[in-house]
């Protein structure tokens, strides 16, 4: 029953009604595409641009509109549309009736739509490509203040890296710059009404760096001040910890109570989960009540560290507090303490190579030099330096003797994980054997290392070969020398022991090639680079010498020896200039000695400049008043210059230091002679005869003097000479008689008798002979021969004689003090004045 009433409501089209659905089983042949190979005029189109034109458009006949409309279709529109561009009719389009509607057409398909492209979303409607995307303008609130706190993050960065850089002054300028930057930006969040979209962390960011320049540029106040701000303000999270960083600036400013009244601050506000800074700050706590003196503080934080988490270098301080105390107990416990201390450093095996796994050595090759491998050898070499340090300082204190002491620090060493420091610290006992000048406890000692393994033998043969050389036992010291280049060749230090000994025996070019394999095996030997310029100085190689020096120079600044070698060495090539410069430099660096100004000195004076060159002759004097050499040319400067009263207490000092020679007393009495002091100049040359009654120049002297003054001694001191002389002839000829030629000139010349003259009537000119022969031989390596001024004594300037004077020479002791008039100059002049003018008549006596 259901079947039959459903089926009554069953609607069938009749004839005479439209069927919305006919026509859709029926066979067009235009729509066949198997058969298109085979179509000619689809071939035609696809061979030529036929195909590719624009289809036409349709017209229709004009209705009432003003032009003519585009074709469409219409559902029940009559009219037949163009044929396509192959000539094919358009789909939809059959026997001029519309195509019926379908249930597809509101997805945008159309049964009357001819030409239309498809376009269901109308994205076609607007013609030309997209619009650009609209561009915030800069204007904007939110735009100005991104640009300022992007402004802000740049000036911070600048401020980092310019600090990183060591420029500091620009740092900080950096620094207040993106403060005013930042407090432009807040004050422009609070205009917006947006206080609660202020950055604090740039905030934060930006006080910080300021505060950490400040203290970088040493501003502490003003740091401080900055690190107030921080801390006082408590939106700031985790601000208190910079109490420490307060804390710091007074540890620096000496201000040690309010350092650590910040550091418990900072201490009470950093939770215990903070072990390692907790343990920092109690270490900065100990190290400022070391400082105040209040030891027994310093020691309840150091003990507290070293049981919670011991270290080398608070377990050092602990040593030392307890050293200060003098508790030799407490002193072993804490460095048994400081021994246990673990470096907690990887096994030193993971860094050996495996002869099987070539990709695992790679790896380790790459790995054993690294960042991290450096930063473990810092660490175990400062625990290793905490170590031996602290078995120095308590060695001595622990036991009755700081052998005894040394020997219970070697046994504790022995005990713990740094069994190699052993060795060391026997080393270090023989070290200190040497500095309490025990010199045969260190031999014995350091002997006592001969059958240990190769680096101890080694280290210990380099010191014994040392400790001999500086004993003058150069064999010994070459027997150790080798031994340790035997234990490792390798060793620079046994090289240059080497070298040295072959330097003393003289074997400079053996020496030489030593002292290169040194610096090949360590390019920073600077005493194999030292001992090298000396070699090579040595041998003439004043090239080789400056280019090691030089490179000496660049290593160890403002060295005293190098800048001499330096300056030296241009001198003896003949570049004074370059010398003059080195000198210079010198002086600077050590002003008070006298060497150095006595061999600028010798340099003005060859240049001829006098003046400079005494300045410096005197500066050399004033710092060391009994060199010979200096008071000569001191004493002779003066001479020449016509000051013969101040060359006289030259000479007498010279006189006071070498009191058998005769020369010197003989210049004071004629510089007493050429001042016109004719009587002390009696006085001087008989006080010289009693001394030397057999020098035939003082004779001479009194003779003409007692002569000119008409004193009755002049006879006898006339018979004196002639003995005098004779006793001298006699003994020139027994000296002279087994000589090849005669050259009794000469040696008389040497003796101490010549000083005074260099001939019988000569008085004083052969003490200048004496002295350019001595300053030749005296003579500093490398350098000219010392130009001093000559003394001339001659007769004939003794009465009344003309002297020539340099009008031109300014001395620097200020003008020249007119010599006196004698008698007898006046009495000549009178003679010269009236002896031609004849008298008148008028004049004569009536």
């Amino acid at each position: 029953m259901n079947r039959l009433s459903m089926m009554e409501q069953v609607h069938l089209a009749g004839e005479d009604e439209e069927d919305l659905y006919s026509g859709y089983n029926d066979y067009n042949a235009t729509l066949d595409v198997d058969d298109l190979a085979n179509d000619t005029g689809f071939q035609h189109a696809v061979r030529t641009s036929h195909g590719r034109r624009p289809p036409p458009t349709a017209k229709l006949p004009i209705t009432g509109s003003v032009g003519p409309r585009l074709g469409t279709m219409a559902k029940g529109r009559t009219g037949m549309m163009p044929p396509s561009s192959m000539g094919r009719p358009v789909t939809g389009a059959q026997d001029s009736t519309a195509r019926p509607m379908t249930a597809v057409r509101g997805a945008g398909y159309s049964s009357v739509t001819r030409g239309a492209a498809f376009d269901p979303m109308n994205q076609g409607q607007s013609q030309g490509p997209a619009p650009p995307l609209e561009s915030k303008s800069e204007d904007s609130p939110e735009e100005k203040v991104k640009l300022l706190e992007k402004k802000v993050n740049e000036l911070i960065e600048e401020s980092c890296f310019a600090n990183s850089r060591g420029e500091l002054q620009l740092a900080l300028d950096k620094a207040k710059e993106a403060g005013r930057k930042e407090r432009i930006l807040v004050r422009q969040r609070e205009q917006e009404s947006a206080v609660d979209q202020v950055n604090l962390d740039l905030t934060y960011s930006v006080l910080f760096n300021l505060a950490n320049q400040y203290v970088a540029n040493e501003m502490y106040s003003e740091a401080i001040n900055t690190y107030t701000v921080i801390v006082k303000n408590k939106m700031f999270s985790n601000a208190g910890r910079l109490k420490v960083n307060m804390g710091n600036i007074f540890f620096k400013q000496r201000n040690y109570p309010k350092a650590i009244k910040y550091y418990r601050m900072a201490l009470d506000q950093v939770p215990n989960t903070h072990k390692e800074m907790r343990t920092k700050i109690m270490q900065n706590i100990g190290i400022v009540f070391v400082k105040m003196g209040q030891y027994t503080d310093a020691i309840t934080s150091f003990e507290h560290i070293m049981s919670d988490s011991p270290d080398f270098q608070t377990g050092f301080n602990l040593v030392l507090c307890y050293f200060a105390l003098g508790d030799k107990e407490k002193m072993k416990k804490s460095f048994t303490k400081l021994l246990a201390a673990d470096l907690q450093l990887g096994d030193e095996d993971k860094y050996m190579l495996h002869t099987d796994d070539k990709q695992y050595n790679l790896v380790i090759e790459v790995i054993k030099n690294d960042s991290l491998r450096q930063m473990e050898r810092e660490k175990k070499t400062q625990a290793e330096r905490c170590i031996k340090t602290a078995a120095k300082i308590i060695a001595p204190a622990v036991e009755a003797t700081f052998a005894a002491g040394y020997d219970w620090c070697v046994e504790q060493v022995r005990m713990s994980s740094y069994v190699d420091l052993a060795h060391d610290l026997e080393i270090d006992k023989a070290i200190m054997y040497l500095k309490q000048k025990d010199f045969q406890q260190a031999i014995e000692t350091l002997k006592s290392f001969e059958k240990k393994d190769t680096k101890v033998a080694s280290t210990a043969a380099t010191n014994l070969s040392f400790l001999y050389f500086l004993e003058n036992e150069v064999s010994q010291a070459d027997k150790y020398a080798e031994m340790a280049m035997s234990a490792d060749r390798y060793n620079p230090a046994a090289l240059v022991n080497k070298g040295n000994c072959l330097f003393a025996n003289k074997d400079y070019e053996k020496a030489r090639e030593f002292y290169k394999e040194a610096l090949q095996n360590d390019s920073s030997c600077v005493e194999g680079l030292f001992n090298l310029g000396l070699c090579n100085k040595m041998l003439g190689r004043l090239e080789d010498a400056l280019d090691c020096f030089f490179k000496l120079h660049a290593i160890l600044r403002n060295n005293a020896q190098v800048i001499y070698h330096l300056a030296d060495i241009h001198d003896q090539m003949g570049d004074t200039a370059q010398a003059t410069e080195w000198f210079m430099q010198l002086v600077g660096i050590v002003p008070n000695d006298p060497a150095v100004l006595a061999r600028l000195g010798e340099i003005c004076d060859s240049e001829g400049d006098k003046s400079q060159a005494f300045q410096y002759h005197y500066d050399s004097f004033k710092y060391f008043p009994s060199n010979i050499e200096i008071i000569e040319w001191l004493g002779a400067y003066y001479i020449d210059s016509q000051f013969c009263e101040k060359a006289i207490s030259y000479f007498e000092r010279a006189a006071i230091i070498q009191p058998n020679q005769v020369k010197w007393q003989l210049m004071v009495a004629s510089c007493h002679r050429r001042s016109g002091n004719y009587q002390q100049a009696l006085e001087t040359y008989k006080s010289i005869h009693r001394k030397f009654p057999d020098n035939v120049e003082c004779l001479k002297f009194l003779v003409r003097l007692c002569t000119d003054l008409g004193l009755k001694e002049a006879q006898d001191y006339a018979t004196k000479l002639k003995k005098a002389e004779k006793a001298k002839e006699l003994k020139e000829q027994r000296a002279t008689s087994g000589s090849r030629r005669g050259s009794g000139r000469a040696r008389r010349e040497g003796r101490d008798g010549s000083a005074g003259s260099d001939s019988g009537s000569r008085g004083g000119s052969g003490s200048a002979g004496s002295r350019k022969s001595s300053a030749l031989g005296q003579r500093s390596s490398g350098g000219s021969a010392r130009r001093r001024p000559v003394l001339e004594d001659d007769d004939g300037d003794l009465f009344g004689g003309k002297q020539d004077v340099d009008a031109t020479y300014s001395d620097p002791l200020g003008p020249q003090v007119e010599r006196p008039k004698t008698a007898a100059r006046r009495r000549e002049q009178q003679e010269d004045e009236f002896a031609d003018e004849e008298l008148g008549d008028d004049l004569l006596p009536e």
